[in-house]
């Protein structure tokens, strides 16, 4: 991250390309994510600007990656019934009700480091580090893969937790479980046509942008469908599609 901030701006004039990184953890179950939690917290320390949480499987984990990514000072989406931080230091105990998130767990101690990445003072940093768009003036872009027959299962719950910016449908790994030893590609086998299209429907409902790949020759198809985070390696794609959308880069 140093380093691309030594390299100067962007093309687009950022001041670094706004990377997001995959953690090693699965997101299996609540536990196995809050065990986790200190990478998501070494990762937004260095200044990435997302994280992807792979193999989601519950909506549980979903809220236990959410939390851990965000300051305790960020109200947005937290269930205001649960104790104060007064009550707290009495004892006072009570969990998020469905639907809501419980307060933020990530600790003061990176935001100086991450801050420079971003350009930004540490209290700018420690202002709009928060997902987007949960909070419309974050920054911090979170999501999901599901890529396990439990996450298809659990897709409309685990893409309802708040926070999350873009959820994605993981064609590999769902696939291996399905059997099938090489990398199902578009048209997919019907069972995995079906979680896709449970997936995007989901993230339509929910307001959540939907990730997939996408190459010159079906960059058009895949925007004018509503994928809205296109991954791939093609600069071509990249051109295609913004001038299918009438963008252009800053000069």
């Amino acid at each position: 991250m140093g380093g691309l901030v030594e390299g100067g701006p962007t093309r687009s004039g950022h001041h670094t390309p706004a990377i997001i990184v995959e953690a090693p953890v699965n997101g299996t179950d609540a536990a196995n994510v809050r065990f986790n939690a200190w990478q998501f917290r070494q990762i937004l320390g260095r200044g990435v600007r997302g994280i992807l949480l792979c193999q989601a499987e519950s909506a549980g984990a979903v809220r236990a990656f959410v939390e851990s990514c965000r300051y305790p000072h960020h109200s947005a989406g937290v269930d205001p019934n649960l104790p104060s931080p007064i009550e707290r230091m009495h004892g006072a105990t009570r969990e998020a009700a469905s639907g809501r998130l419980g307060l933020g767990t990530r600790g003061r101690g990176s935001e100086m480091t991450a801050a420079r990445v971003w350009g930004l003072s540490p209290e700018e940093y420690m202002a709009c580090c928060d997902p987007w768009p949960l909070s419309p003036r974050g920054e911090l872009l979170l999501g999901v893969k599901l890529e396990s027959p439990e996450g298809i299962a659990n897709c409309e719950q685990i893409i309802a937790v708040p926070g999350l910016g873009f959820a994605e449908m993981g064609p590999g790994d769902l696939g291996l479980s399905l059997g099938y030893v090489t990398v199902p590609r578009d048209p997919y086998p019907q069972e995995m046509r079906q979680a896709r299209e449970r997936v995007f429907a989901a993230c339509r409902k929910h307001h959540v942008d939907f990730l997939e790949t996408a190459a010159p020759e079906s960059i058009i198809a895949r925007i004018d469908e509503g994928v809205r985070v296109i991954a791939g390696q093609s600069e071509e794609s990249a051109v295609i599609g913004r001038a299918h959308q009438k963008r252009s880069m800053p000069v």
